[in-house]
């Protein structure tokens, strides 16, 4: 019998994470975010299912006896630490959402005239010197979405600012079309929000019942 209540948790910030992503598809403009950005949102998606599975599995039940329900305090912090250990240690990088790979060279190339003199490409990893990054182009056709990844240990962080503040004024002169993944994306988090709501609905004293038992636990 399924808990209403996890299932819930489990699927809001998946519907959530899927509204943003069709709102983003939507534009009629590209989307820059810094790659830190971009995996804190996709750790907040998967922040529910982490909780109500491998998380609580692996918690020890002496610490919901000990601790009642603050334990689930404890876990979503511990969660929320570790996503955010993981956006530290990660190397600096830039996401472009809504732009194909053809207008994205046409984009930065003027990028790289504008901020570096000296460009050095090898195949599609770029070293630019004056700003002191490295990075490797990596394009995902069917989201239409542009990856910017660091190469190496030595990267310059105000290199990479000035780098995102270019991409930004860039791509804000660039009109594009609406695409589909827009709608797809929409019907997902529909389907999600509908999904958790008709559960609950179905259930109501399941629902209570639930988070009844998360308050005593």
């Amino acid at each position: 019998m399924h808990d209403p209540l996890r299932l819930c948790v489990a699927l809001v910030p998946l519907a959530i994470y899927a509204l943003v992503l069709g709102t983003l598809n939507l534009l009629r403009r590209p989307y820059v975010i810094t790659a830190a950005r971009d995996t804190t949102a996709l750790g907040m998606a998967v922040a529910g299912l982490m909780l109500v599975g491998p998380i609580e599995l692996l918690a020890p039940e002496t610490a919901f006896r000990n601790f009642g329900p603050f334990v689930w305090l404890m876990l979503s912090t511990l969660y929320f630490l570790l996503v955010t250990l993981v956006v530290l240690l990660q190397r600096p990088g830039l996401v472009i959402y809504n732009l194909s790979f053809d207008e994205f060279r046409t984009t930065f190339a003027k990028v790289i005239e504008r901020l570096e003199p000296d460009p050095r490409w090898a195949g599609n990893t770029l070293a630019m010197p004056s700003l002191g990054i490295e990075l490797h182009v990596e394009s995902f056709s069917p989201m239409a979405n542009i990856r910017l990844s660091s190469v190496g240990d030595h990267q310059s962080l105000s290199g990479w600012h000035r780098l995102e503040r270019a991409m930004l004024e860039s791509v804000d002169s660039i009109e594009v079309r609406p695409s589909p993944r827009g709608v797809l994306f929409l019907t997902l988090a529909l389907l999600l929000l509908v999904t958790a709501s008709v559960s609950v609905l179905n259930d109501t004293p399941a629902f209570v019942r639930s988070f009844e038992n998360l308050l005593r636990h």
